[in-house]
């Protein structure tokens, strides 16, 4: 994909631009995709906040009540490591000694980040759909149907302009 054109002495390479890249660009600087960046990263900064809020507030005073276990570090050992008999004193030590554990506090600190996250989520949908809602009802009707056509008219109109019906009422039609 190169056009080469000789100068005198020096020899000039001109490499044409591939179609794909073109596009690619093109698709790069379409305004969804760079919203969909804009999500993603705002979307990722939320996580780590979440994660914080779940590790660093919920779980202590959860962890608390359950004991002052952190809760985090709740196991259970299914297997014990080969030749290992006893008690475990942490979690990084049984999966050190090659113990199959069954983390579930893991797993409760993965299923409280999701409800926050989802319940947020939700707020903010909400929030949204109240505004768009107040805006709907900010709007001036301009245009009514015709009665006869059931066409869109100007809300003035006398007459429709698409099956010239003369029209009795000045008011929009009502939905």
């Amino acid at each position: 994909m190169a056009a080469v054109a000789k100068k005198g002495l020096q020899t000039v390479v001109r490499f044409k631009e591939v179609k794909t890249i073109q596009e690619f660009k093109a698709f790069i600087m379409k305004g969804n995709v760079l919203d969909l960046a804009v999500g993603i990263i705002i979307g990722l900064a939320f996580g780590t906040v979440v994660n914080s809020l779940v590790n660093d507030v919920i779980m202590p005073p959860i962890g608390l009540a359950t004991g002052g276990a952190d809760f985090k570090d709740s196991y259970v050992v299914l297997k014990d490591a080969p030749g290992y008999q006893g008690n475990y004193t942490s979690l990084s030590e049984a999966q050190q000694l090659g113990a199959v554990t069954w983390r579930y506090g893991l797993f409760v600190n993965t299923v409280i980040n999701f409800i926050i996250v989802a319940w947020a989520v939700f707020m903010l949908v909400k929030a949204v759909a109240k505004m768009r809602a107040k805006e709907d009802a900010k709007k001036v009707e301009t245009e009514k149907e015709c009665p006869h056509c059931l066409m869109k008219i100007p809300i003035k109109a006398m007459k429709c302009g698409h099956c010239t019906s003369t029209l009795e009422e000045t008011s929009p039609a009502p939905a």
